[in-house]
């Protein structure tokens, strides 16, 4: 009944400002549109921004009223457009309150900038193309409301070949729209992101969790198996509710080590790894680790305050030392891009809620701590083998100089390339010939003994392997530039463009497994074949090459015909069987 009072109440609004229209000629409304480039090439989208403009005295209801029966705002296309609308960005509405309802209307006011992504389809042909942008609306004040009315504009948007050089434009207007954090309304795809934003919060997460437990496939997260056996393996003394809590405190390190990173990409819409492309968190990722490898020697040993202890029963081991564990092996695994981590990034880049990004990376690495908190447990059980705490000494020394060899890893992109070339494996000869020749801990146990000579030997030999001048086959790549690249394009030939960086260890599998392969190099030899070094994402040179083809996360490798068009873009490592049959079938 009480919504039928409501109902009548609105039509009793709109039948009395009938009369008063009478003779109102102008529109409660007015739009000017906006487009974000002078150009756009086919197969992108195009943001405009559509400023919407209220009479004084006079407002219009929100893309959300609050209430069923008001008419909301709504931001279109004609119906002939060649092009679709893939993204509505609505902004801040207020909440004012009328005797009809019992919540308050959710309307716009004033000045107001819509933003909108339109989607223009890889096959359209360059040329001008003229659509309409249409704004319907209900306009009201604080007595009556008016009929549903709608305001449109033309818009001409220039779709440009690959050859011609796009610009930037109105960037003051589109500055004024938040296109994370409106209301949106998103068309249907295959993507992550559309999957996640169908889908309630819920649900969203638990998919988020499981795409995080699934990363633990990846090769990027192996090097945490044995540094977290070797961790908690020296906390063998703990009680098992002990070894828990440290494990939920390692595995919380690493959740907050990747929701930092979600709170960056929310408030930046940076690649993923940004973290890894700055000096300064560099150094203090390297000086963490350096730090750590300390605490293996035997230096000094994490431990809560004693206060805290007494009260945890006296606890050894220290869950500072396990949080700050985790927070550093977080960073281990980062570089590892796949898919659903270039998906998520994307998405929430595009949301730009930074306690979004930060809730969706969190989950996300839940999901990939969680083995490691049963493998925490596990290696803080072995106390039972035979004289658990002399090999684990010895152990803990193993992957100290592991914990040092991670250092000089991420320190890799700020040296000096002839000493990042020797300093790793130098280092590695070192401390291999330290455990066999100097380090007597735990000789006397056989079983160990053996795997030391077995484990400095391997090292010894990959660090030889690393210095030993190789010439490794590998197609005729050539450094990307944008005159060689236009006359590529001029010239219709097929392109295979290779995204990397340093610190990315897919992109190393793929020189070393899926380039190196000689059926690859031989059909590559069909296209023209281009290296991109994104080591130094953040500088302007690399920065612009990321905007133009869009590039989230490394490695990153695209596929072009011979019209020009992309047609392939592989994220993450694929074998050189998959990569063939991608490559092969481009005309």
């Amino acid at each position: 009944m009480k919504n039928y009072l409501k109902i009548l109440l609105v039509i009793l609004f709109v039948f009395t400002n009938s009369f008063g229209q009478i003779g109102f000629d102008e529109e409660l409304v007015e739009i000017e549109i906006y487009n974000s480039f002078d150009k756009i090439q086919a197969g992108t989208e195009l943001k405009i921004a559509v400023k919407a403009v209220t009479q004084e005295s006079w407002h219009i209801n929100s893309n959300k009223p609050n209430e069923d029966y008001l008419i909301p705002t709504e931001l279109s296309l004609n119906q002939d457009s060649p092009f679709s609308l893939s993204k509505v960005i609505y902004p801040k509405a207020v909440d004012v309150e009328f005797a009809f309802s019992d919540v308050p209307v959710s309307v716009y006011e004033g000045e107001v900038f819509i933003g909108g992504l339109i989607n223009i389809p890889a096959d359209t042909e360059p040329g001008e193309y003229k659509i309409t942008v249409m704004l319907e609306y209900q306009g009201c004040n604080d007595i009556s409301c008016m009929a549903p009315a709608s305001v449109s504009k033309e818009l001409t948007i220039t779709v440009a070949d690959n050859r011609t050089a796009i610009n930037e434009i109105n960037s003051e207007i589109f500055s004024q729209i938040e296109f994370g954090t409106g209301e949106t309304s998103t068309e249907e795809d295959d993507s992550i992101g559309a999957s996640l934003e169908s889908s309630g919060l819920l649900l969203s997460l638990i998919l988020v969790f499981l795409g995080g437990l699934a990363l633990n496939l990846t090769p990027c997260v192996y090097p945490l198996i044995p540094i977290t056996v070797g961790y908690f393996g020296g906390q063998s003394e703990g009680s098992t509710s002990k070894l828990f809590m440290l494990g939920i405190l390692y595995v919380l390190g690493m959740a907050l080590t990747y929701s930092v990173v979600g709170v960056i990409t929310a408030l930046s819409g940076a690649v993923f790894g940004a973290l890894l492309q700055s000096t300064v968190v560099i150094l203090g990722i390297v000086l963490v680790l350096l730090v750590l490898s300390l605490s293996m020697f035997g230096l000094y040993e994490f431990k809560l305050p004693d206060s805290w202890a007494a009260k945890a029963g006296g606890a050894k081991a220290g869950g500072v030392g396990a949080l700050l564990m985790g927070l550093t092996m977080g960073i281990v695994a980062a570089p590892c891009i796949g898919p659903f981590v270039i998906g998520l990034v994307t998405y929430v880049a595009a949301k730009g809620d930074p306690y979004f990004g930060f809730l969706m990376f969190f989950v996300m690495a839940l999901g990939l701590g969680l083995p490691y908190l049963v493998l925490a447990l596990f290696s803080g059980k072995i106390k039972n083998l035979p004289r658990a705490g002399f090999w684990m000494d010895a152990v803990k020394k193993i992957f100290g100089f592991i914990l040092i060899g991670m250092a000089i890893y991420f320190a890799g992109p700020i040296l000096p390339k002839e000493v990042n070339t020797y300093l790793l494996p130098v280092f590695m000869i070192i401390a291999a010939a330290y455990l066999l020749i100097f380090d007597k801990s735990a000789n006397n146990i056989r079983g160990f003994r053996i795997f030391k000579i077995i484990f400095s030997g391997l090292v010894i030999g990959a660090a030889v392997y690393m210095l030993y001048p190789v010439d490794r086959n590998s197609p005729a790549w050539q450094k990307f530039d944008e005159v060689s690249y236009t006359a590529a394009l001029e010239n219709n030939q097929k392109m295979i463009i290779d995204f990397y960086a340093d610190w990315c260890i897919p992109c190393k599998e793929l020189d070393a497994l899926t380039f190196s392969d000689q059926r690859v190099i031989d059909l590559s030899k069909e296209f023209v074949t281009y290296k991109v070094d994104m080591t130094k994402t953040m500088s302007d040179e690399t920065e612009k090459i990321r905007e133009k083809f869009q590039i989230r996360g490394m490695p990153t490798v695209l596929v072009i015909n011979t019209k020009g068009e992309e047609v392939e873009r592989i994220t993450g490592f694929v074998n050189a069987d998959e990569f063939l049959n991608v490559i092969s079938s481009i005309n």
